[in-house]
Protein backbone atom coordinates (compact mmCIF):
# COMPACT_ATOMS: atom_id res chain seq x y z
CA UNK A 1 0.00 0.00 0.00
CA UNK A 2 1.22 3.94 -1.08
CA UNK A 3 0.91 5.80 1.97
CA UNK A 4 -0.87 9.04 1.45
CA UNK A 5 -0.79 12.15 3.55
CA UNK A 6 -2.91 12.93 6.28
CA UNK A 7 -6.83 14.00 4.94
CA UNK A 8 -8.45 16.79 6.48
CA UNK A 9 -11.54 14.42 8.22
CA UNK A 10 -13.44 17.34 9.51
CA UNK A 11 -13.87 19.06 5.91
CA UNK A 12 -14.37 15.65 4.73
CA UNK A 13 -16.95 14.69 6.34
CA UNK A 14 -18.84 17.78 7.27
CA UNK A 15 -21.91 17.95 5.98
CA UNK A 16 -21.62 15.30 4.03
CA UNK A 17 -25.40 13.21 3.75
CA UNK A 18 -24.21 10.04 4.80
CA UNK A 19 -25.75 6.11 5.24
CA UNK A 20 -25.06 4.30 7.76
CA UNK A 21 -26.41 0.40 7.16
CA UNK A 22 -26.37 -1.35 10.62
CA UNK A 23 -25.94 0.28 13.90
CA UNK A 24 -26.37 -3.06 16.07
CA UNK A 25 -26.02 -3.25 19.96
CA UNK A 26 -22.24 -4.27 20.03
CA UNK A 27 -20.62 -0.42 19.86
CA UNK A 28 -18.87 -0.12 16.87
CA UNK A 29 -21.98 1.65 14.83
CA UNK A 30 -22.57 3.78 17.91
CA UNK A 31 -19.11 5.05 17.75
CA UNK A 32 -18.87 5.63 14.45
CA UNK A 33 -22.55 7.40 14.23
CA UNK A 34 -21.59 9.65 17.40
CA UNK A 35 -18.00 10.53 15.32
CA UNK A 36 -19.85 11.42 12.37
CA UNK A 37 -22.43 13.58 14.02
CA UNK A 38 -20.21 15.68 16.01
CA UNK A 39 -18.65 16.47 13.23
CA UNK A 40 -21.75 17.69 11.43
CA UNK A 41 -22.17 15.06 9.27
CA UNK A 42 -26.20 14.30 7.75
CA UNK A 43 -26.79 10.72 8.91
CA UNK A 44 -29.39 8.27 8.12
CA UNK A 45 -29.26 4.87 10.26
CA UNK A 46 -30.97 1.93 8.97
CA UNK A 47 -30.99 -1.16 10.54
CA UNK A 48 -33.00 -4.29 10.26
CA UNK A 49 -33.00 -4.06 13.79
CA UNK A 50 -36.36 -2.83 15.09
CA UNK A 51 -36.49 0.24 17.82
CA UNK A 52 -37.35 -1.71 20.52
CA UNK A 53 -34.56 -4.43 19.72
CA UNK A 54 -31.90 -1.19 19.62
CA UNK A 55 -32.98 0.95 22.39
CA UNK A 56 -29.68 0.63 24.31
CA UNK A 57 -28.14 1.72 21.16
CA UNK A 58 -30.51 4.38 20.57
CA UNK A 59 -30.21 6.16 24.00
CA UNK A 60 -26.18 6.79 22.90
CA UNK A 61 -27.39 9.11 20.55
CA UNK A 62 -30.26 11.08 21.39
CA UNK A 63 -28.65 14.04 21.96
CA UNK A 64 -27.91 14.27 17.71
CA UNK A 65 -30.48 16.41 15.93
CA UNK A 66 -28.72 15.13 12.47
CA UNK A 67 -29.59 11.52 12.46
CA UNK A 68 -32.21 10.14 11.37
CA UNK A 69 -33.23 6.39 11.55
CA UNK A 70 -34.98 3.98 9.13
CA UNK A 71 -35.31 0.79 11.80
CA UNK A 72 -37.18 -2.59 10.96
CA UNK A 73 -36.59 -2.36 7.46
CA UNK A 74 -34.32 -0.88 4.82
CA UNK A 75 -35.92 1.49 1.90
CA UNK A 76 -34.16 1.40 -1.58
CA UNK A 77 -34.65 5.37 -1.41
CA UNK A 78 -32.48 5.83 1.40
CA UNK A 79 -29.59 4.24 -1.05
CA UNK A 80 -30.26 7.04 -3.73
CA UNK A 81 -29.73 10.51 -2.73
CA UNK A 82 -26.30 10.01 -0.41
CA UNK A 83 -22.56 11.17 -0.30
CA UNK A 84 -21.83 7.96 0.88
CA UNK A 85 -22.47 4.89 2.58
CA UNK A 86 -20.71 3.27 5.18
CA UNK A 87 -22.11 -0.56 5.56
CA UNK A 88 -21.14 -2.75 8.68
CA UNK A 89 -19.49 -6.57 8.71
CA UNK A 90 -21.68 -9.14 7.46
CA UNK A 91 -24.07 -7.28 5.15
CA UNK A 92 -24.93 -10.09 2.42
CA UNK A 93 -22.74 -10.05 -0.89
CA UNK A 94 -26.01 -9.71 -3.28
CA UNK A 95 -27.96 -6.83 -0.96
CA UNK A 96 -30.01 -5.11 -3.45
CA UNK A 97 -29.30 -1.49 -1.09
CA UNK A 98 -25.75 -1.89 -1.98
CA UNK A 99 -26.35 -2.40 -5.76
CA UNK A 100 -28.65 0.40 -5.64
CA UNK A 101 -26.12 2.60 -4.02
CA UNK A 102 -23.71 1.42 -6.74
CA UNK A 103 -26.07 2.11 -9.82
CA UNK A 104 -26.35 5.50 -8.06
CA UNK A 105 -22.46 5.86 -8.26
CA UNK A 106 -22.93 6.25 -4.36
CA UNK A 107 -19.02 5.20 -3.12
CA UNK A 108 -19.53 2.01 -0.43
CA UNK A 109 -17.41 2.76 2.56
CA UNK A 110 -16.36 0.19 6.04
CA UNK A 111 -15.28 1.44 9.07
CA UNK A 112 -11.43 0.17 9.26
CA UNK A 113 -10.78 0.67 5.12
CA UNK A 114 -12.23 4.14 5.79
CA UNK A 115 -9.92 4.95 8.17
CA UNK A 116 -6.60 3.60 6.70
CA UNK A 117 -7.71 5.64 3.45
CA UNK A 118 -8.16 8.75 5.01
CA UNK A 119 -5.27 8.04 8.21
CA UNK A 120 -2.31 7.32 6.19
CA UNK A 121 -0.15 5.60 8.56
CA UNK A 122 1.57 2.59 9.22
CA UNK A 123 -1.05 -0.05 9.13
CA UNK A 124 -1.19 -3.76 10.41
CA UNK A 125 -3.68 -6.03 8.89
CA UNK A 126 -4.41 -9.44 10.29
CA UNK A 127 -6.82 -11.90 8.75
CA UNK A 128 -7.15 -15.87 8.76
CA UNK A 129 -9.90 -18.10 10.08
CA UNK A 130 -8.54 -18.86 13.40
CA UNK A 131 -5.75 -17.07 15.29
CA UNK A 132 -6.04 -13.69 14.20
CA UNK A 133 -7.73 -12.35 17.60
CA UNK A 134 -4.48 -13.69 19.21
CA UNK A 135 -2.20 -12.28 16.87
CA UNK A 136 -3.74 -8.98 16.56
CA UNK A 137 -3.38 -8.86 20.67
CA UNK A 138 -0.12 -10.40 20.90
CA UNK A 139 1.29 -7.45 18.53
CA UNK A 140 -0.56 -4.78 19.85
CA UNK A 141 0.33 -5.42 23.47
CA UNK A 142 3.95 -5.84 23.05
CA UNK A 143 3.82 -3.06 20.26
CA UNK A 144 1.89 -0.62 22.82
CA UNK A 145 5.26 -0.96 25.25
CA UNK A 146 7.86 -1.09 23.05
CA UNK A 147 7.57 0.45 20.20
CA UNK A 148 8.60 4.32 20.04
CA UNK A 149 8.52 5.91 16.95
CA UNK A 150 4.63 6.90 17.51
CA UNK A 151 1.92 5.85 19.63
CA UNK A 152 0.17 2.49 18.19
CA UNK A 153 -3.42 2.31 18.12
CA UNK A 154 -5.67 -0.97 17.99
CA UNK A 155 -8.87 -1.47 15.63
CA UNK A 156 -10.77 -3.38 12.95
CA UNK A 157 -12.95 -6.37 14.32
CA UNK A 158 -12.57 -5.51 18.50
CA UNK A 159 -15.76 -5.90 20.70
CA UNK A 160 -17.11 -2.37 20.71
CA UNK A 161 -14.56 -0.73 19.08
CA UNK A 162 -14.92 2.03 16.06
CA UNK A 163 -12.11 2.54 14.08
CA UNK A 164 -13.04 5.73 12.06
CA UNK A 165 -12.89 7.66 15.67
CA UNK A 166 -8.98 7.28 15.70
CA UNK A 167 -9.00 9.88 13.08
CA UNK A 168 -9.43 11.76 15.80
CA UNK A 169 -6.15 11.06 17.12
CA UNK A 170 -4.19 9.60 14.64
CA UNK A 171 -0.74 11.48 13.66
CA UNK A 172 2.19 10.59 11.08
CA UNK A 173 4.17 8.18 12.23
CA UNK A 174 1.66 6.38 14.47
CA UNK A 175 1.02 2.83 13.68
CA UNK A 176 -2.37 0.76 13.80
CA UNK A 177 -3.18 -3.07 14.38
CA UNK A 178 -6.07 -3.55 12.88
CA UNK A 179 -7.59 -7.51 13.13
CA UNK A 180 -9.85 -7.96 9.81
CA UNK A 181 -12.70 -10.35 8.99
CA UNK A 182 -13.69 -11.84 5.51
CA UNK A 183 -16.37 -9.12 6.08
CA UNK A 184 -14.44 -5.82 6.50
CA UNK A 185 -12.15 -6.77 3.99
CA UNK A 186 -14.35 -6.17 1.46
CA UNK A 187 -14.21 -2.17 2.47
CA UNK A 188 -10.14 -2.91 1.42
CA UNK A 189 -11.26 -4.67 -1.77
CA UNK A 190 -14.15 -1.59 -2.93
CA UNK A 191 -11.15 0.25 -1.90
CA UNK A 192 -8.44 -1.20 -3.63
CA UNK A 193 -5.81 -0.92 -0.71
CA UNK A 194 -4.28 -3.41 1.57
CA UNK A 195 -2.30 -3.62 4.93
CA UNK A 196 1.50 -2.69 4.23
CA UNK A 197 2.03 -5.31 7.02
CA UNK A 198 -0.53 -8.05 6.13
CA UNK A 199 -0.88 -11.51 8.20
CA UNK A 200 -2.65 -14.21 6.96
CA UNK A 201 -3.27 -16.88 10.05
CA UNK A 202 -4.44 -19.87 8.40
CA UNK A 203 -7.93 -20.68 5.59
CA UNK A 204 -10.00 -22.94 7.03
CA UNK A 205 -14.02 -23.86 6.22
CA UNK A 206 -16.21 -20.72 8.35
CA UNK A 207 -19.00 -18.66 7.68
CA UNK A 208 -20.63 -21.24 4.96
CA UNK A 209 -23.93 -20.14 5.63
CA UNK A 210 -23.11 -16.51 4.26
CA UNK A 211 -21.16 -17.54 1.72
CA UNK A 212 -23.29 -20.40 0.45
CA UNK A 213 -20.83 -22.82 0.74
CA UNK A 214 -19.04 -21.52 -1.87
CA UNK A 215 -14.81 -21.33 -0.37
CA UNK A 216 -13.65 -19.43 -3.52
CA UNK A 217 -16.05 -16.26 -2.38
CA UNK A 218 -14.90 -17.07 1.16
CA UNK A 219 -11.26 -16.62 0.02
CA UNK A 220 -11.53 -13.23 -2.50
CA UNK A 221 -12.91 -11.13 0.52
CA UNK A 222 -9.81 -13.11 2.62
CA UNK A 223 -7.09 -12.38 -0.35
CA UNK A 224 -7.49 -8.69 -0.14
CA UNK A 225 -5.30 -8.60 2.68
CA UNK A 226 -1.99 -8.70 0.46
CA UNK A 227 -3.55 -8.62 -3.16
CA UNK A 228 -3.30 -4.51 -3.36
CA UNK A 229 0.11 -4.59 -1.61
CA UNK A 230 3.29 -3.57 -3.97
CA UNK A 231 6.79 -4.67 -3.30
CA UNK A 232 8.04 -2.78 -0.03
CA UNK A 233 4.98 -4.61 1.79
CA UNK A 234 5.34 -7.84 3.75
CA UNK A 235 2.60 -10.62 3.65
CA UNK A 236 3.50 -13.05 6.57
CA UNK A 237 2.01 -16.41 6.57
CA UNK A 238 1.72 -19.45 8.20
CA UNK A 239 2.74 -22.84 6.26
CA UNK A 240 -0.88 -23.64 5.46
CA UNK A 241 -1.85 -20.24 4.27
CA UNK A 242 0.78 -20.09 1.75
CA UNK A 243 -0.43 -23.72 0.56
CA UNK A 244 -4.18 -21.75 -0.12
CA UNK A 245 -2.90 -18.88 -1.41
CA UNK A 246 -1.07 -21.13 -3.84
CA UNK A 247 -3.40 -22.81 -5.13
CA UNK A 248 -6.61 -20.14 -4.74
CA UNK A 249 -4.79 -16.98 -6.10
CA UNK A 250 -4.16 -16.74 -9.52
CA UNK A 251 -2.94 -12.94 -9.33
CA UNK A 252 0.84 -12.11 -8.56
CA UNK A 253 1.73 -11.38 -5.04
CA UNK A 254 3.75 -7.89 -5.62
CA UNK A 255 4.94 -8.19 -1.41
CA UNK A 256 7.56 -10.01 0.54
CA UNK A 257 6.29 -13.45 1.54
CA UNK A 258 7.27 -14.53 4.62
CA UNK A 259 6.68 -17.76 6.14
CA UNK A 260 6.65 -18.05 10.02
CA UNK A 261 9.21 -20.60 11.08
CA UNK A 262 8.47 -22.95 13.29
CA UNK A 263 10.20 -22.01 16.97
CA UNK A 264 9.65 -23.22 20.25
CA UNK A 265 8.44 -20.29 22.75
CA UNK A 266 8.29 -20.03 26.69
CA UNK A 267 4.55 -19.83 27.39
CA UNK A 268 1.71 -20.05 28.93
CA UNK A 269 -0.57 -20.23 26.26
CA UNK A 270 -0.37 -23.94 25.54
CA UNK A 271 -0.92 -25.96 22.24
CA UNK A 272 0.68 -25.99 18.75
CA UNK A 273 -1.64 -23.55 17.29
CA UNK A 274 -0.23 -20.54 20.13
CA UNK A 275 3.27 -21.21 18.93
CA UNK A 276 2.38 -21.22 15.57
CA UNK A 277 0.34 -17.58 16.54
CA UNK A 278 4.08 -16.27 18.40
CA UNK A 279 5.55 -16.91 15.35
CA UNK A 280 3.56 -14.83 12.85
CA UNK A 281 3.80 -12.30 15.68
CA UNK A 282 7.54 -12.60 16.01
CA UNK A 283 7.95 -11.70 12.14
CA UNK A 284 6.14 -8.25 12.83
CA UNK A 285 7.94 -7.53 15.30
CA UNK A 286 11.20 -7.93 14.39
CA UNK A 287 10.06 -6.00 10.74
CA UNK A 288 9.38 -3.01 13.35
CA UNK A 289 12.45 -3.32 14.99
CA UNK A 290 11.36 -4.62 18.16
CA UNK A 291 14.73 -6.71 19.72
CA UNK A 292 14.30 -10.61 20.22
CA UNK A 293 14.95 -10.37 23.93
CA UNK A 294 12.18 -8.46 24.43
CA UNK A 295 9.63 -10.63 22.11
CA UNK A 296 10.96 -13.95 24.15
CA UNK A 297 10.29 -12.11 27.60
CA UNK A 298 6.53 -10.69 26.53
CA UNK A 299 5.20 -14.04 25.25
CA UNK A 300 6.50 -16.05 27.93
CA UNK A 301 4.18 -13.32 30.10
CA UNK A 302 1.16 -13.61 27.80
CA UNK A 303 -1.83 -14.41 29.54
CA UNK A 304 -4.22 -14.46 25.69
CA UNK A 305 -7.80 -13.25 25.21
CA UNK A 306 -11.00 -13.69 26.38
CA UNK A 307 -13.14 -15.80 25.50
CA UNK A 308 -9.98 -18.01 24.16
CA UNK A 309 -9.58 -20.82 26.12
CA UNK A 310 -9.70 -18.57 28.76
CA UNK A 311 -9.62 -20.02 32.51
CA UNK A 312 -12.22 -19.11 34.40
CA UNK A 313 -11.56 -20.63 38.24
CA UNK A 314 -10.65 -24.19 39.41
CA UNK A 315 -13.90 -25.17 41.33
CA UNK A 316 -13.60 -28.57 43.72
CA UNK A 317 -10.33 -29.33 41.83
CA UNK A 318 -12.39 -28.76 38.40
CA UNK A 319 -10.93 -26.31 36.16
CA UNK A 320 -13.53 -24.14 33.74
CA UNK A 321 -12.37 -22.96 30.90
CA UNK A 322 -14.30 -20.33 28.16
CA UNK A 323 -14.03 -20.87 24.44
CA UNK A 324 -16.66 -19.29 23.20
CA UNK A 325 -15.06 -18.02 20.14
CA UNK A 326 -14.63 -20.92 18.99
CA UNK A 327 -17.64 -21.31 16.56
CA UNK A 328 -16.09 -23.96 13.93
CA UNK A 329 -15.45 -27.31 14.28
CA UNK A 330 -11.45 -26.97 14.00
CA UNK A 331 -11.62 -24.34 16.78
CA UNK A 332 -13.05 -26.93 19.07
CA UNK A 333 -9.94 -29.93 17.70
CA UNK A 334 -7.53 -27.31 18.71
CA UNK A 335 -8.62 -26.75 21.91
CA UNK A 336 -9.39 -30.21 22.90
CA UNK A 337 -5.80 -30.79 21.63
CA UNK A 338 -4.34 -28.41 24.35
CA UNK A 339 -6.16 -30.44 27.53
CA UNK A 340 -4.56 -33.75 29.07
CA UNK A 341 -7.21 -34.44 31.62
CA UNK A 342 -10.98 -35.74 31.24
CA UNK A 343 -12.97 -32.94 29.67
CA UNK A 344 -16.77 -32.68 30.22
CA UNK A 345 -17.01 -30.12 26.55
CA UNK A 346 -20.51 -27.86 26.55
CA UNK A 347 -20.36 -27.54 22.68
CA UNK A 348 -23.15 -26.86 20.22
CA UNK A 349 -25.37 -23.73 19.05
CA UNK A 350 -26.75 -22.75 15.70
CA UNK A 351 -24.78 -24.07 12.32
CA UNK A 352 -22.95 -22.07 9.55
CA UNK A 353 -22.59 -25.29 6.95
CA UNK A 354 -20.05 -26.55 8.30
CA UNK A 355 -18.93 -30.09 8.22
CA UNK A 356 -18.05 -31.72 11.71
CA UNK A 357 -17.28 -34.73 10.90
CA UNK A 358 -13.68 -34.87 12.36
CA UNK A 359 -14.96 -32.79 15.05
CA UNK A 360 -17.22 -35.83 16.42
CA UNK A 361 -14.17 -38.28 15.94
CA UNK A 362 -12.15 -36.66 18.20
CA UNK A 363 -15.35 -35.93 20.76
CA UNK A 364 -15.38 -39.74 20.83
CA UNK A 365 -12.07 -39.89 21.42
CA UNK A 366 -11.20 -36.84 23.74
CA UNK A 367 -14.21 -36.04 25.52
CA UNK A 368 -15.86 -37.91 28.88
CA UNK A 369 -19.42 -36.25 28.70
CA UNK A 370 -21.04 -33.92 25.53
CA UNK A 371 -23.16 -31.50 26.64
CA UNK A 372 -25.04 -30.00 23.90
CA UNK A 373 -27.17 -26.63 23.81
CA UNK A 374 -29.84 -27.16 20.91
CA UNK A 375 -29.47 -25.47 17.67
CA UNK A 376 -29.20 -26.79 13.88
CA UNK A 377 -24.88 -27.80 14.35
CA UNK A 378 -26.32 -29.67 17.34
CA UNK A 379 -28.83 -31.42 15.12
CA UNK A 380 -25.84 -32.00 12.78
CA UNK A 381 -23.74 -33.24 15.60
CA UNK A 382 -26.30 -35.97 17.21
CA UNK A 383 -26.66 -37.32 13.60
CA UNK A 384 -23.17 -37.68 13.13
CA UNK A 385 -22.84 -39.50 16.31
CA UNK A 386 -25.71 -42.02 15.66
CA UNK A 387 -27.55 -41.54 18.96
CA UNK A 388 -29.67 -39.61 21.12
CA UNK A 389 -28.01 -36.87 22.91
CA UNK A 390 -30.46 -35.13 25.71
CA UNK A 391 -30.21 -30.78 24.56
CA UNK A 392 -30.30 -28.14 27.30
CA UNK A 393 -31.93 -24.79 26.27
CA UNK A 394 -29.49 -22.41 28.08
CA UNK A 395 -26.32 -22.04 29.45
CA UNK A 396 -27.29 -22.39 33.44
CA UNK A 397 -28.73 -26.27 32.69
CA UNK A 398 -25.72 -26.76 30.48
CA UNK A 399 -23.26 -26.14 33.36
CA UNK A 400 -25.69 -27.91 35.74
CA UNK A 401 -25.74 -31.08 33.66
CA UNK A 402 -21.67 -30.54 33.07
CA UNK A 403 -21.25 -30.07 36.88
CA UNK A 404 -23.04 -34.14 37.52
CA UNK A 405 -20.49 -35.31 35.62
CA UNK A 406 -17.70 -33.92 36.76
CA UNK A 407 -14.68 -35.05 39.47
CA UNK A 408 -11.37 -33.56 40.79
CA UNK A 409 -8.99 -33.23 37.98
CA UNK A 410 -11.43 -33.06 35.44
CA UNK A 411 -11.81 -29.66 32.72
CA UNK A 412 -15.02 -28.39 32.02
CA UNK A 413 -14.39 -26.95 28.18
CA UNK A 414 -17.28 -24.24 26.92
CA UNK A 415 -16.13 -24.44 23.36
CA UNK A 416 -19.35 -24.75 20.93
CA UNK A 417 -18.16 -25.09 17.39
CA UNK A 418 -20.98 -23.54 16.45
CA UNK A 419 -22.64 -20.08 16.21
CA UNK A 420 -24.50 -18.37 19.27
CA UNK A 421 -27.55 -16.93 17.80
CA UNK A 422 -31.19 -17.96 19.03
CA UNK A 423 -30.33 -18.60 22.45
CA UNK A 424 -27.46 -15.77 22.89
CA UNK A 425 -27.34 -12.32 21.51
CA UNK A 426 -23.68 -13.12 20.40
CA UNK A 427 -20.95 -15.68 21.51
CA UNK A 428 -19.61 -12.89 23.84
CA UNK A 429 -22.87 -13.02 25.41
CA UNK A 430 -22.63 -16.97 25.60
CA UNK A 431 -19.09 -16.62 27.21
CA UNK A 432 -20.37 -13.76 29.84
CA UNK A 433 -22.87 -16.06 30.58
CA UNK A 434 -20.65 -19.17 31.17
CA UNK A 435 -18.25 -16.93 33.50
CA UNK A 436 -21.65 -15.66 35.20
CA UNK A 437 -22.71 -19.13 36.16
CA UNK A 438 -19.55 -21.23 37.06
CA UNK A 439 -18.37 -17.89 39.38
CA UNK A 440 -22.05 -18.68 41.11
CA UNK A 441 -20.99 -22.30 42.05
Amino acid sequence: MILIHMIDYFNYFKDKKIMIMGLGLLGRGINIARFLAEIGSQLTITDLKTEKELKSSLNKLKKFKNIKYVLGRHRLVDFRNKDMIIKAAGVPIDSIYIKEARKHKIPIEMDASLFVKLAGIKTIGITGTRGKSTVTDIIYQILKKSYSSGNVFLGGNVKGLATLPLLKKAKKNDVIVLELDSWQLQGFNDSKISPEISIFTNFLPDHMNYYKNRMDRYFKDKSSIFKFQNKNDYLIVSQQAKQEISKRFNGVIKSKMIISGNKKWQAKLTGKHNQENFNLAAQVLEILGIKKEIIKKEFKKYLGLSGRMEFVRNFKGVDYYNDTNATSPEAVIAALSTINKDIILIAGGNDKRLDYKKMVEIIEKRVKTLVLIRGTATDKIIDLMGYSIETVDNMKDAIKKANKFAKRGDVILLSPGAASFGIFKNEYDRGDQFKKYVQKY
